[in-house]
């Protein structure tokens, strides 16, 4: 797997020979960006963008133009970011974009939340990590998040809440946040802290079911689900569950598909007008009854991965209707250390669909009020897979 470091000065070399394909998104507090091993050469990280208005792409080309050709600072370069009308292209500062790949080693500064946005643009808390800032205050999951530090973060994007959640990215520094559960309405204070990631989860259910939870596609994430197939009894279905995954590494979320295709076609990618493509490894099992869940908090790499198993007639794909964030950005950095990631392209699932504001639409749609994992193990059980 291709490293996902970003140094060096914005060359007009780097946009080609160092581009990163990215289809990642920070849901959790450092919990996930996204970052495509670099599959022209050379090692970048960076996060996804989702859909952008029309004509945004040739803004935002040109503004990498006017950096890498160093005709603009960071506080210029940030104003046009802000202007591209490309509301998923993003500034960082150095320090902001140093927790982003520290998040892609399994670590990050935070609290211990992960977020989504629902319904008319609310915040809710989608999980709170164990033994966290967050759980220790008592957030709970599903709580609201009104505010950060005083700004309301209603309609927000979800990646712009993360920063907010990290600050500058240094442990021991407390964020406010306000609350809402029910009729209540509340604030805390925690402190941030230096926090381990919990990208996959493994549990061995009734009826000879091995349930995967992937929420990002961290480093290593990819050889940690190989080693839950690895350790299951013989027979044993899977269930997949990649509900409110952010996305990450691409590399990771294409090893996923490795596991479970025997090479072929995971998805094809454009960066200015050149085409690429995606392949799964061979040797992967392709026999084991799989069921993957897929909600409207699937984004980026984890909306790839559901698409490409689904093209290719090797899982079931239950829930909702997956977020529809199929953009590609490049990270293009300033002297001082600085990132304008700015959209340069979009992919496509083996079966030529965008995923792009459209989503990935599950075999079976199930409603707000059913029990997705149960309807899984009930596809998985019709599957034959406790009867192996």
């Amino acid at each position: 797997m291709l490293s996902h470091c970003l140094s060096g000065k914005p060359r007009r070399v780097g946009r080609a020979a160092a581009l990163t394909l990215v289809f990642g998104a920070v849901l959790a507090t450092g919990a996930a960006t996204g970052s495509f091993g670099d599959v022209l050469g050379g090692d970048r990280q960076a996060r996804s963008s989702t859909r952008i208005p029309a004509g945004a792409v040739a803004d935002t080309d040109e503004i990498a133009e006017a950096i890498a050709d160093g005709k603009v600072g960071p506080q210029a370069a940030e104003a046009l970011v802000s202007r591209s009308g490309d509301r998923w292209s993003s500034f960082y500062t150095a320090q902001e974009y140093e927790g982003f790949q520290q998040s892609l080693d399994g670590r990050y500064v935070g609290v211990g939340l992960w977020v989504r946005r629902v319904e008319n643009g609310r915040i809710e808390i989608d999980r709170v990590q164990s033994g966290s800032p967050a759980a220790r205050a008592g957030i709970r999951a599903g709580d609201g998040l009104r505010t950060i530090d005083g700004a309301d973060v209603t309609g927000r994007p979800v990646t712009e809440v993360v920063s907010r959640l990290r600050g500058v990215g240094d442990a021991g520094t407390a964020v406010a946040l306000g609350l809402q559960r029910g009729a209540r309405s509340w604030e805390v204070a925690p402190l941030r802290a230096l926090l381990p990631t919990e990208s996959v989860r493994v549990r061995h259910l009734p009826h000879r079911i091995t349930a995967v939870k992937v929420d990002a596609f961290t480093r290593g994430a990819a050889g940690q689900v190989r080693r839950a197939l690895a350790a299951r009894t013989a027979g044993e279905g899977i269930l997949l569950d990649l509900r409110g995954n952010s996305g990450g590494l691409v590399t990771e979320a294409v090893g996923v598909a490795s596991a479970f295709l025997d090479g072929g076609l995971v998805a094809t990618y454009d960066v200015h007008g050149r085409q690429q493509a995606l392949y799964a490894a061979d040797g992967g099992d392709t026999e084991t009854p799989l069921v993957v869940l897929v909600d409207g908090g699937t984004m980026s790499a984890a909306e790839l991965l559901a698409g490409a198993l689904q093209d290719r007639g090797r899982a079931v794909v239950i829930g909702s209707r997956t977020f529809g964030k199929g953009s590609i950005q490049m990270p293009s950095r300033l002297p001082d250390g600085s990132v304008a990631e700015l959209t340069v392209g979009h992919y496509r699932l083996p079966a030529g669909r965008s995923v792009d504001g459209r989503g990935v639409e599950p075999d079976l749609r199930i409603s707000g009020g059913t029990d997705a994992g149960a309807e899984a193990l009930g596809i998985l059980d019709g599957l034959g897979a406790s009867a192996r």
